[in-house]
C-alpha cells in the first residue's frame, strides 16, 4: 500500500479548514458533506454538500469557501460543487467529535 496521501484524503483535509462561522466545528465534521468523488487521471473533484438550513446566513460563503479550499490543492483538476437540501440536514449527521465539541454528548 502506498504511503502517498490520496487525493480524496487531501480534499477532506482541505474541507476541514472551512468552518461555519456560527459553529466552532468544521463543515466536514458537522456532516455537511454528502459526497466526495475524485475522478482520475486528472483528479477532477465532485463534492455534494448541504447547509444546516436553506436560510443559513452563510449560504453563499460556505460553498464558495469550500470550492476555493479544494481548488488550492496542488494537482487537483476541475472542482464541481453541488449544493443540495435533500436529504435535509439533521444533527445526527455530525461526527462524534463534533457532537462532543458542541456538548451533544
Amino acid at each position: 500500500m502506498s504511503e502517498e496521501i490520496s487525493m480524496r484524503d487531501r480534499v477532506i483535509t482541505a474541507i476541514k479548514t472551512v468552518f461555519d462561522p456560527e459553529i466552532p466545528v468544521d463543515i466536514y465534521e458537522l456532516g455537511l458533506i454528502y459526497e466526495i468523488t475524485v475522478y482520475p487521471p486528472n483528479d477532477n473533484v465532485f463534492v455534494q454538500m448541504t447547509l444546516t438550513s436553506p436560510n443559513c446566513p452563510s449560504a453563499e460563503a460556505l460553498p464558495s469557501e469550500t470550492k476555493a479550499a479544494i481548488e488550492a490543492i496542488p494537482g487537483v483538476g476541475e472542482v464541481t460543487l453541488d449544493l443540495t437540501f435533500e436529504p435535509p440536514y439533521h444533527q445526527d449527521m455530525m461526527s462524534e467529535a463534533a457532537k462532543l465539541e458542541l456538548g451533544f454528548l
